[in-house]
């Protein structure tokens, strides 16, 4: 489920921004499939509405294997997270369809908002929730504040994206935060993000008296690279610090992972 979210949120995205404008050849960032040609716009809005159905179809799977085909907070949860897929970027299809071409949470400057809903606290408490509602006790304090640090590296790979589109996105009225606020605003966010998913693992490692809950802190050197590459280029060179904060969150989230089985 939350890998399809994933996958066809960035294939959405891909069609989504080639026909809006925002891909063109000044693009800085990694080629795209629909822009460099390799894929017609179509074929892409296919994929990507291909991947979300999967995405319906394996949600509905999880409320039907857990009996809570009747739970409206969990319909909620895939519902909107496939309507957010495609609203990430927004677009033609398949929003025009019901009169919301215009509605886009990427172009609103909400993107870090919906990624640190959707690919942090949402993609955690999905299935504790279905666990709960069977009955299963929950530490909800642990998910949600896990969930949350979580989200926040999640959120730094959009940061770093935007602050590198930053001068193309406002040629096509793509309000990021990195245009609205500029620079300054964008690199405090980074550091913020960074600084509050590790404070959680601290606060998370004291409130139940475990030192091996702080593992993914030995990733440190990692992020503190991470932020000094971030701070002092622009432009394309700012590439392969999108991975680098992906990288960030992936090797925490394997660290968190590892602290939990083994604690």
């Amino acid at each position: 489920f939350c890998v399809t979210v994933q996958i066809g949120t960035n294939l959405h995205n891909d069609y989504s921004d080639f026909v809006q404008g925002a891909d063109t050849d000044k693009r800085v960032g990694q080629a795209r499939a629909t822009a460099k040609g390799w894929l017609t716009p179509e074929q892409t809005c296919r994929a990507a509405t291909s991947v979300l159905s999967v995405t319906f179809l394996s949600g509905v799977y999880m409320l039907y294997e857990t009996n809570q085909l009747q739970n409206l907070v969990a319909w909620f949860l895939v519902l909107s997270s496939v309507f957010n897929a495609f609203a990430y970027t927004g677009g033609p299809y398949p929003l025009g369809y019901v009169g919301l071409e215009h509605v886009s949470i990427a172009y609103a400057g909400l993107g870090e908002v919906f990624v640190l809903l959707y690919f942090g606290l949402a993609a955690m408490i999905m299935i504790p929730y279905l666990q709960y509602c069977q009955g299963v006790s929950i530490d909800w304090v642990s998910k949600i504040s896990l969930g949350t640090a979580i989200g926040l590296l999640a959120t730094n790979i959009i940061i770093v994206n935007n602050l590198r589109d930053r001068h193309t996105d406002i040629l096509v009225n793509k309000r990021t935060t990195a245009v609205r606020f500029g620079r300054k605003f964008s690199l405090g966010e980074y550091v913020s993000c960074n600084v509050l998913a590790f404070s959680i693992v601290v606060l998370e490692a004291s409130r139940t008296e475990s030192s091996v809950r702080l593992l993914p802190l030995t990733i440190i050197p990692l992020v503190m690279k991470e932020t000094a590459s971030v701070f002092s280029k622009e432009g394309q060179a700012l590439n392969k610090h999108v991975g680098g904060a992906a990288k960030v969150q992936f090797f925490f989230s394997i660290l968190l992972s590892i602290a939990y089985v083994y604690d």
